[in-house]
């Protein structure tokens, strides 16, 4: 199932035909009710079943042929924590997924339905699925459960400044006459972002061509960071900062950082550190950190 995807905004989409939702932190999971049991499904495809127990219960409740797209979360001290979901979604075993479900109960926050007892209606515009999603499911209750949706962007507004101490995101964007854009950009989503100083610890590259910067942000546990690709100008001016840093050419053996949808990559320290200004999402993880400029006055 090719689920639909969304393109970032820097600010509030207004207009007419418009519909805001809430964007959770949590992993984008499909539900397929099939005729004999039901399938979860990861945006990569693969599926996870098992880790979510209690998930695939409530779901049973669904009439067969009946397809959800939405995102699973975890509610922990009045909020979704990911890491949590995480956690759930890493089970390896049916026992080790039952024990997880009974601590870390998880939600499914439902923003669409692609398939109702048989019938495709991701052909259908928005607004006729999202009111046969909320029949669906208002029956039912949780953890099955619709997310919010607002077509008055003052509201929305409110929830985009409000709702970030619950652990949400951002909000999507969608059209009302829209019909479901499987594997297109075809939503908008706004996320939280600050922009302020960030110490880097090193780069990714060569001296002569830095491809990124490794980042310790002034938030969370200090883990280092790896950001977006820099700009031809970013590059011209890390290569001339860092040749005043005597650390950089002393790279110990081995040193790695985790990058966001890579894995872990080599890097070069910088001692002493340099300052940027970044701009980066609230939650601290996906899409990385991007630099604005050096603070090299600093």
């Amino acid at each position: 199932m090719r689920v639909a995807l969304a393109a970032s905004v820097r600010t509030l989409p207004r207009g007419d035909g418009l519909a805001y939702e809430p964007k959770f932190d949590g992993h984008r999971l499909v539900v397929v009710r099939t005729a004999e049991d039901v399938v979860l499904q990861a945006r990569s495809g693969r599926v996870v079943t098992a880790a979510f127990p209690d998930l695939a219960a409530a779901a049973r409740q669904l009439p067969a042929e009946t397809v959800l797209d939405g995102e699973v979360v975890v509610w922990h001290a009045g909020r979704t924590d990911f890491a949590l979901v995480q956690r759930r979604a890493a089970a390896a075993t049916a026992a080790r997924a039952a024990v997880l479900a009974q601590s870390l109960p998880a939600s499914y926050a439902a923003f669409d339905v692609l398939e109702l007892a048989g019938l495709d209606l991701r052909g259908r515009p928005y607004e006729r699925r999202r009111a046969l999603l909320v029949d669906l499911l208002l029956p039912l209750g949780p953890p099955l459960q619709p997310v919010p949706m607002t077509t008055d962007p003052e509201l929305a507004a409110t929830w985009y400044e409000t709702l970030p101490a619950s652990g949400i995101e951002g909000l999507v964007v969608k059209r009302l006459d829209q019909t479901y854009p499987a594997g297109r950009r075809g939503w908008q989503k706004l996320r939280h972002t600050q922009v302020r100083d960030a110490a880097v610890v090193g780069y990714t590259g060569t001296p002569r061509r830095p491809l990124a910067l490794v980042l310790v942000l002034p938030v969370g546990d200090e883990t280092p960071l790896v950001s977006s690709p820099l700009t031809a100008a970013l590059r011209a001016d890390v290569v001339a900062a860092v040749a005043t840093r005597e650390g950089h050419a002393r790279a110990p053996a081995g040193a790695t950082v985790t990058a966001i949808g890579i894995g872990e990559v080599p890097y070069r320290p910088l001692d002493p550190p340099l300052t940027a200004e970044v701009r980066h999402p609230s939650t601290a993880r996906h899409p990385p950190p991007e630099v604005l400029r050096l603070r090299t006055e600093l």
